[in-house]
């Protein structure tokens, strides 16, 4: 038995391996690191985060979460429709093609796949190319319960990653105001993979695949599926600094996966409310996506050239600014004793001490504080300070 089971743990690895969105989002983030490098070029001159964090952060910062949501699946034997996993695979792809990240939301991929599996038995449509029947593939007799539970397990995670990882890949840029002014905004695209093991029932896979090894637990035959399960997340922030802003989107995300999770535990007794949970989920995913994007359409900016001082509109990892505590968003008053306002005089400021800089600087609770570290007299780059200044875009 236990030769069994990992022999198919083995072979759902090598599976995992074959599935095109596997490919199809490591490309995916190597294009979003190209293109926000690229970016960060054009409007500071240089290179703020390394290029290949989005291709990091995508498998290392989910695999926690990935592990307790297998761990669960096949304790509680969560089974699924393998039509399920190929239609969610479909609606990934697709969403990662049209670049629609926002989309990839796990209630929405879920709720999407759940729907054209709907659709597919109460219209009989089959798809012979891809192997795809839904005869055998009832949702109210079981299925409904298990996709639900699963979804609210990947919105939890979801609304964890928004809160904790996704500023890693947040960068700064500048935009012209409508007073004609320049100002700080920030973007975030990040995509996290979640290689989830999914339990498949039956015969299912083995009717495609008859070499695929299954193991048995009583009378039922199973087989396990190791699936990449793919969360995208994008916002652009400008009244309130990133690190407030996601905290509060991911909260409700949180509290929502939570609720959808409930829905399955309670359509175990009704499938009905398995159905009716999926689709209250995916409307009030869009709605909170919709609040947030509104209460960044303002004037107003969190970051923005001020006259009490030079205004921090990125910090560089690993720098003296870093070491220092100095945060996005915080003023700078004053550079071993000289009052600054833009990066040239930083500069300047800078080669009146050539062991320490000493800074004077507002936090974003608007209180005074001192800090300092050793510098480089030469490079003023070496703090590692980006300022919020005008410059032509």
């Amino acid at each position: 038995m236990v030769s069994e089971i990992l022999i198919e743990i083995v072979t759902a690895i090598g599976r995992f391996l074959l599935n095109p969105l596997l490919y199809i989002v490591i490309i995916f983030a190597i294009i979003l690191g190209y293109r926000r490098v690229k970016q960060e070029r054009k409007y500071f001159n240089r290179r703020i985060i390394w290029g290949w964090t989005e291709l990091i952060g995508q498998w290392k910062d989910g695999w926690l979460y990935a592990l307790i949501i297998s761990i669960i699946s096949i304790g509680a034997g969560l089974t699924v429709p393998k039509e399920f996993l190929i239609i969610l695979t479909a609606v990934s792809i697709v969403a990662l093609i049209l670049f629609v990240m926002n989309a990839m939301s796990p209630i929405l991929t879920m709720g999407i796949a759940t729907l054209a599996i709907w659709g597919m038995s109460y219209y009989n449509w089959s798809f012979s190319w891809w192997k795809i029947s839904v005869e055998d593939v009832h949702l109210e007799s079981g299925a409904i319960v298990t996709i639900t539970i699963l979804a609210g397990l990947c919105v939890i995670a979801e609304g964890l990653l928004i809160r904790r990882m996704a500023m890693k890949v947040t960068t700064p840029c500048i935009e012209k105001t409508k007073r004609g002014m320049q100002a700080i905004v920030y973007r975030s695209k990040n995509v996290w993979v979640l290689p989830i093991f999914f339990v498949i029932p039956g015969d299912a896979i083995s009717a495609i695949f008859p070499y695929w090894p299954q193991f048995t637990i009583g009378h039922n035959s199973f087989a396990l599926v190791l699936f990449p399960l793919v969360i995208g997340f994008t916002k652009l922030t400008r009244k309130e600094l990133p690190a407030y802003m996601y905290p509060k989107i991911g909260r409700p995300v949180f509290l929502l996966g939570q609720l959808i999770l409930i829905g399955g535990l309670a359509a175990y007794f009704e499938p009905v409310i398995g159905f009716i949970t999926l689709a209250v989920g995916v409307i009030i995913r869009i709605i909170i996506a919709i609040y947030f994007a509104q209460q960044e359409k303002t004037d107003h900016y969190a970051v923005a050239p001020s006259t009490k001082g030079a205004i921090i509109a990125a910090v560089l990892p690993d720098s003296p600014a870093e070491k220092m505590g100095l945060l996005a968003g915080e003023c700078i008053r004053k550079v071993n004793g000289v009052s600054i306002f833009t990066e040239n005089e930083l500069y300047e400021a800078l080669q009146l001490n050539a062991a320490h800089c000493r800074l004077e600087v507002l936090d974003r609770n608007n209180e005074l504080r001192l800090t300092q570290h050793v510098i480089y007299s030469n490079d003023h780059y070496r703090i590692g300070l980006l300022l919020a200044e005008p410059r032509e875009v």
